[in-house]
């Protein structure tokens, strides 16, 4: 229904029966007309925004687009007629949204695509979502309504897409998917080869003397970067003939995630690492998804009188260097390359040009000071 409402109101806005500047029926009495609920005339006139036909007015109404020419011309482009007036000046505008970013991962890829922007003399507008998906919704649709020529998407954690970013599917619309990519659904990604970089380190671990690792890691819930990097976890043990003890892992470590990532939920979550470390003293090395929770267990390791490296281990993803190097041992990521990659192709899709649909980036071990030989029996012993 929706779409049908839709497309009559685009076929009344061509044909010049609302002309431009001329408020178009609202939710309500688009809802009274079709007999619809105002759920279904809102998607309506959110495509007709899209499109670029109408401009929304929060507190007025909507209203079809000063510069768009009725009587049969042709019908405006998604990015709407913001992004018309910047092509013409040769000045596109992407749309960056992304969960957050921090001295270990994040600025990185911004910094990236910042730098590609300059070259291509173009623009990059940021909205972070925090990790909430309604307010990935809300960016999403924000920048579309400004006009934006393409978009690059660090999408939230979570079980699903939302549907925002299925719609830019359906309709084709330049975007690039960062850290994550769609099961099933043809839309361009760039990654880290998370498995390899994953299977990487815990050989290094391995070849260290440790077999008994935890693994650490927010919700996995359908996140393809954690689940490859599960996965790479899995493989690397049974290469090794070593069995991955599932006992030892933590998998609903959740201070991190950027909406909760304050002091009083750090503080919660060493005490839940402090009581898992007690009562399993066989771990020897931690394996955590990302630096965050790789600096809360190191922290936790600490007040509990457990040596980092001496009597555990502690690698992770991604790490800030200071004057001394980087504190963890970790793989880093090409987080400029990503970006700059992302912003480029976004570019190419906005020109018509095929993209690979999912591009893998390997990852560098960089060794640090918080893992070593296992020694002393690690922490079974400290517990002795």
């Amino acid at each position: 229904m929706y779409e049908q409402i839709f497309e009559e109101l685009r076929d009344q806005i061509v044909a010049g029966k609302y002309m431009p500047g001329e408020r178009i029926p609202s939710e309500k009495e688009l809802g009274e007309a079709y007999s619809v609920s105002r759920i279904t005339s809102k998607k309506a006139l959110e495509m007709l925004t899209q499109e670029g036909y109408i401009v929304r007015q929060p507190g007025r109404g909507s209203f079809v687009a000063e510069d768009y020419e009725s009587g049969g011309g042709t019908p405006p482009s998604r990015a709407g007629a913001a992004s018309k007036r910047r092509r013409e000046s040769g000045k596109l505008l992407i749309g960056l949204v992304m969960t957050d970013f921090g001295d270990s991962y994040g600025t990185g890829l911004v910094f990236g695509m910042e730098e590609a922007s300059r070259e291509h003399d173009s623009y990059l507008i940021l909205r972070r979502s925090l990790g909430e998906t309604a307010r990935e919704q809300e960016a999403i649709q924000g920048l579309l309504e400004i006009g934006v020529d393409g978009l690059i998407i660090f999408p939230a954690q979570g079980e699903y897409f939302n549907a925002e970013i299925l719609k830019l599917v359906i309709s084709e619309y330049p975007f690039v998917l960062l850290d994550r990519h769609l099961k099933g659904v043809s839309a361009s990604s760039i990654s880290t080869d998370n498995v390899s970089a994953s299977k990487q380190l815990i050989h290094y671990l391995f070849g260290l003397g440790h077999t008994h690792i935890g693994l650490m890691t927010t919700p996995p819930r359908d996140t393809t970067a954690i689940e490859e990097r599960i996965e790479g976890f899995i493989q690397a043990h049974a290469e090794s003939g070593i069995a991955a003890d599932r006992s030892l892992w933590m998998e609903n470590i959740t201070a991190t995630l950027p909406a909760a990532f304050v002091p009083e939920n750090k503080k919660k979550e060493k005490e839940h690492i402090k009581r898992h470390l007690a009562a399993h003293p066989e771990i020897t090395a931690l394996f955590a998804m990302e630096y965050n929770i790789a600096r809360l267990a190191y922290e936790a390791a600490l007040e509990s009188g457990i040596r980092v490296p001496e009597d555990l281990s502690i690698v992770c993803f991604d790490s800030p260097d200071d004057a001394a190097g980087s504190l963890f041992t970790h793989m880093r990521q090409k987080q400029n390359e990503m970006g700059r990659l992302a912003f480029e192709n976004v570019l190419k899709l906005r020109n018509g040009e095929s993209v690979p649909g999912k591009i893998l980036l390997d990852a560098e071990l960089v060794e640090g000071l918080s893992a070593g030989p296992v020694r002393n029996g690690g922490l079974a012993m400290k517990h002795k």
